[in-house]
């Protein structure tokens, strides 16, 4: 019965409309609980953050003393015990990520335990709603980045509105998994506080951290009540009060309205991002979706890695200038990938193009798995397109955001394969699945697919509709496909192939229109259709614009998806010292012995090395073993890198 409630709930907070609501996105994804999961590639994953991610993260903050600090704010006793006022987050993020857990496999001990988190996290809230540990455990002498008193520090250092961003998307998700009330109800007293603080006339402080604007438009779907809608365009309408270009970290330099460029710590950016396009969708504001697309567009072509991460400066964890991408000091941090891939997800959303899914897929198969290692005990913070050995995976850090938003997120990842729009049904990404679709009030459709994505471009659907009728069936076509990498000229092959996809209906060739990057068959189904759909995967040498410094002269492997590098664990050379040749010869093989087997390309290049002199360099021919990017660093420390020279002119002995 909880999980018939929390279908029918769930689906309200992804595809609401209704008379009190005039507009919202015009393309709606069907939530994540509606979709069973049946892929090779992802199940062991998402077991694997069900069973090791979300328990070891629920642990190492019963260690670290970020659930101590509820408990002593309860108490009013003790002190704050970890290092960063944003801490509470973590302990709301991993009951995100159990819940969504708990929505498809239900789990008695993890759902008494999240409920024992849930009544701390009560007794540490204060009677007006109030929740912030980093004071309320010891008013007098709060966190030194919280101010002296509420709010005062918000668009600077304290995170207060970071917080209830992130309790109010933990309150939402765990009431649609379990139909209980009582989080929810801590989630609405904060924000009923949050209305009485700030607004017209009151506070107008730009949130330092957003999310909270994410936040309050998920407890407006649930509740329809206006006013946390209107308190989460009054945050973003704060923002660029004072026209400074020092205040860009945190997204304030300029009214959102007028923004153009991704700029700033690129966590905090992504989400002000996320909440702008959750807002335009919701009020039909044409400015904000005027700025998201330029932003959008900018980032894109100027700043985003092959790896699909985000933000290159490890100073303020930020974006970089235009075309500043560098390898070994490449920030990536993996939270800010998750975050590309709700924005991604919302772009899609607001406008039905492909090409927000050919980001979000490059983001979400790279850069956001390599952010957790294969066992889901270990983590990266940043993620580096180069390393020298000495970066490692870690267990924890002080600060947790990535392991915590891993479980949330890696919980919910089958809510990004499919959406629908009227008469039509996309399906986004390909992850072997089953949904039972409604498309409108006349026709559902249960729609299965199977396939060995990433590594197989061969995926075959199963077409259901509950009764016969016309639709349309939408694939995407990726733009690895038409030899495009990203959407934009920022990489591009270095030999584009020549051959498309190939579709059949009931086995016969089908001959499809494209529009918005998907193939369209749109035509009378009935029960038992059957669909094949093969995309051509080469493997492709990829080149970098030749404004990017860092990438001038090198080249990258990859193919369908997925991002290959060099990893020294494969190879008897120094991979830093190593060129790849153009007409080298690459073929894909499945190598049983590395991990519990996995894809990797193989060809000949050149590996180079000082001579015995000291004086010149020496070149000897060298067979080299490519693995997928998300996989480096799963058996210690590891020399890796992902760009290479293409020819001696221009290598760089160990360049970054």
């Amino acid at each position: 019965m909880k999980k018939l409630l929390f279908i029918a709930v769930w689906s309200l907070l992804f595809s609401f409309t209704s008379t009190a609501q005039r507009s919202d996105y015009p393309f709606q994804g069907v939530a994540f609980n509606q979709v069973k999961l049946t892929d090779s590639f992802w199940m062991p994953r998402v077991e694997t953050n069900r069973t090791v991610t979300i328990p070891v993260s629920f642990r190492k903050c019963e260690e670290t003393g970020r659930i101590q600090n509820f408990i002593n704010a309860g108490t009013h006793s003790g002190k704050f015990l970890t290092t960063f006022p944003f801490d509470d987050t973590d302990i709301y993020k991993i009951i995100e990520g159990a819940s969504f857990s708990l929505s498809v496999h239900p789990d008695a001990k993890s759902d008494r335990y999240v409920d024992s988190l849930i009544t701390l996290v009560s007794k540490a809230q204060e009677p007006d709603g109030y929740l912030y540990t980093a004071r309320t455990i010891d008013p007098l002498h709060p966190h030194s980045w919280s101010g002296k008193d509420r709010w005062v520090n918000e668009s600077v250092m304290s995170h207060e509105l970071y917080n209830s961003g992130h309790l109010f998307e933990a309150a939402s998700a765990h009431y649609l998994a379990t139909g209980k009330k009582d989080f929810l109800r801590i989630a609405l007293k904060n924000a009923d506080l949050l209305t009485q603080v700030f607004g017209p006339g009151k506070r107008n402080d730009a949130p330092g951290h957003e999310i909270v604007e994410m936040g309050l438009v998920r407890l407006y779907r649930i509740t329809l009540d206006k006013k946390y809608l209107d308190l989460a365009k009054f945050f973003i309408d704060c923002r660029g009060k004072k026209i400074d270009k020092d205040r860009s970290y945190w997204q304030d330099q300029a009214p959102v309205a007028d923004q153009r460029e991704a700029v700033g710590h690129a966590v905090r950016a992504a989400y002000l991002y996320s909440g702008v396009a959750d807002v335009a969708a919701l009020t039909g504001n044409k400015e904000y979706l005027t700025a998201i697309d330029s932003i959008w567009e900018n980032m894109v072509s100027t700043k985003f890695y092959l790896n699909g991460g985000i933000g290159a400066r490890s100073n303020g964890e930020r974006f970089g200038d235009n075309y500043e991408l560098p390898n070994k000091s490449a920030y990536n941090e993996t939270c800010a990938a998750i975050a590309n891939v709700y924005w991604n997800y919302r772009m899609f959303e607001l406008h039905g193009q492909s090409k927000y899914i050919d980001v979000l897929e490059r983001s979400l198969y790279n850069n956001v798995l390599s952010g957790v290692s294969l066992d889901g005990k270990n983590f990266f913070y940043p993620n580096l397109l180069a390393a020298d050995g000495s970066y490692v995976r870690q267990p924890w850090f002080d600060c947790s955001c990535c392991p915590t938003n891993l479980c949330r997120f890696i919980s919910s990842v089958t809510g990004y394969i499919y959406a629908q729009k009227g008469n039509s049904l996309y399906v986004n990404l390909f992850i072997g699945s089953s949904a039972t679709i409604k498309l409108n009030e006349k026709q559902s459709v249960r729609i299965s697919q199977q396939s060995n994505y990433p590594w197989d471009g061969a995926i075959v659907f199963s077409v259901q509709p509950a009764r016969k009728g016309k639709f349309a069936l939408r694939l995407r076509i990726p733009g690895w496909v038409n030899n495009q990498p990203v959407p934009s000229n920022l990489y591009s092959y270095l030999n584009p192939a020549t051959g498309t996809y190939i579709l059949k209906v009931n086995g016969a060739d089908y001959r499809t229109v494209t529009q918005d990057g998907y193939a369209v068959i749109d035509r009378e189904w009935k029960k038992g259709d059957r669909v094949e759909y093969n995309l051509p995967m080469n493997i492709q040498r990829v080149t970098a614009n030749e404004k990017v410094a860092a990438d001038r002269g090198l080249v990258a492997l990859e193919r369908g998806p997925i991002l290959f590098c060099l990893e020294d664990k494969d190879n008897a050379f120094n991979v830093n010292n190593f060129i790849l040749p153009d007409n080298a010869d690459l073929k894909l093989s499945f190598n049983k012995n590395i991990f519990t087997g996995t894809y990797t390309i193989q060809g000949e290049g050149i590996a180079i090395d000082p001579a015995a002199d000291k004086l010149s360099l020496s070149t000897r021919k060298k067979i080299f073993t490519a693995i997928p990017y998300n996989v480096w660093d799963n058996r210690g420390g590891a020399t890796m890198r992902v760009w290479m020279p293409r020819t001696v002119s221009g290598f760089k002995l160990s360049e970054e």
